[in-house]
């Protein structure tokens, strides 16, 4: 927790930009100072002079642009940095690298043609820049992985040669939101490609998001990694992830098929997808043969369908606080005693290993 105003320094070349983030941010009580910078050189400048807790840093700007800065800044003074990312593919793929190089999260920017629309974020913002400070000292860069051959091996032993003798097949569900770009990015390469049982995922994010992230993880892992389309299967050795912008459930097509069903969030839950949603269905179709995974969170999305897997007697691992980008998710969890195990990042994989 952060016991002093927090002092943030806003960096975008767009006059409006500055102006209306410095505005959200100057209208709550948790938030002292704010800064503004044009670009990643003025930026580096004011980080070194002024010393913020918490840096907001568009992508694309003249002179020295976000993920130059965002190298320099892990490399020089590593301190908590919120990606501003706007809604396209190009923007995900940028967002996405900047999550790897050590930002903590991203808020996103509404684009309507010219016209930005920027009061939808407003909430976002403040709460990320709030948690985000609460991270101060704890920022490392990170070593962005892109290939499999830059991995360290998969655990031995999680493989279908391991697998109990528990009759039919078996799911993984995993629930993340802050942070867990990073820690799934850390775990899925541990299963090899022979995993035995089916995963999905619900990672809270914005609809064009999702499938980039599922190709990055694809492109670093042994077992297959994909967004989820409309009426998938769920098959040992392949990571669904959920579509943002949707609810993902699961429904059974035939006596051996259990398959992804996609739909709007017309039930209005705060988050689409939603981990809840997704658990919920899978506890409902796998009872004792499900194992639910909640990683680094803000809120508590998963409480109830780590609830119902474990009503269900399936196995329930939680992320210990010391791994998390944000102990959120996991706490509620943890807190209501819903989780069998409440272990390091590190050490999961491990964890699904013994429980499938």
């Amino acid at each position: 927790m952060h016991t002093t105003p927090i002092r943030v320094l806003v960096v975008d070349d767009s006059s409006f930009m500055r102006k209306a983030l410095c505005g959200m941010l100057a209208g709550n009580s948790s938030i002292g100072e704010v800064e503004t910078a044009r670009n990643g050189e003025e930026a580096l400048q004011k980080i070194s002079s002024w010393k913020p807790d918490v840096v907001t840093l568009d992508i694309e700007m003249p002179v020295m642009n976000g993920l130059d800065a965002l190298r320099k800044i892990m490399e020089t003074h590593p301190l908590p940095v919120l990606m501003v990312s706007s809604l396209t593919t190009k923007g995900a793929e940028e967002t996405l690298q900047a999550l790897e190089l050590g930002a903590v999260d991203f808020v996103p920017k509404q684009l309507d043609g010219v016209v930005t629309n920027i009061a939808g974020v407003h909430d976002e913002l403040v709460a990320k820049v709030i948690v985000a400070a609460g991270m101060a000292g704890r920022i490392r860069p990170r070593r962005p992985v892109t290939s499999r051959s830059a991995l360290a091996s998969p655990i031995v032993g999680l493989s279908s040669r391991s697998t109990s003798a528990t009759r039919g097949s078996k799911i993984v569900a995993i629930g993340c939101s802050t942070g867990g770009p990073q820690a799934l990015s850390e775990l899925l390469p541990m299963f090899p490609k022979d995993f035995p049982a089916g995963i999905v995922i619900v990672q809270h994010m914005p609809k064009c998001f999702t499938k980039p992230f599922a190709d990055r993880m694809n492109a670093q892992c042994e077992i297959d990694v994909r967004e989820a389309n409309e009426s998938d299967d769920v098959t040992p050795g392949v990571a669904l992830l959920a579509p943002g912008g949707l609810q993902l459930r699961l429904g059974r097509k035939k006596a051996t098929r259990i398959s992804v069903e996609l739909k709007p969030n017309s039930e209005g839950h705060l988050h689409a997808p939603s981990v809840d949603v997704m658990m919920q269905s899978v506890a409902q179709l796998y009872a004792e043969r499900a194992v639910g995974v909640i990683l680094t969170g803000m809120g508590q999305d998963g409480l109830e369908g780590m609830r119902a897997i474990k009503k269900g007697k399936g196995r329930t691992v939680a992320q210990n606080e010391a791994s998390c980008t944000v102990y959120g998710m996991p706490r509620a969890v943890v807190d209501n005693g819903c989780a069998d195990k409440v272990v390091p990042l590190s050490q999961i994989a491990g964890e699904i290993m013994n429980m499938i």
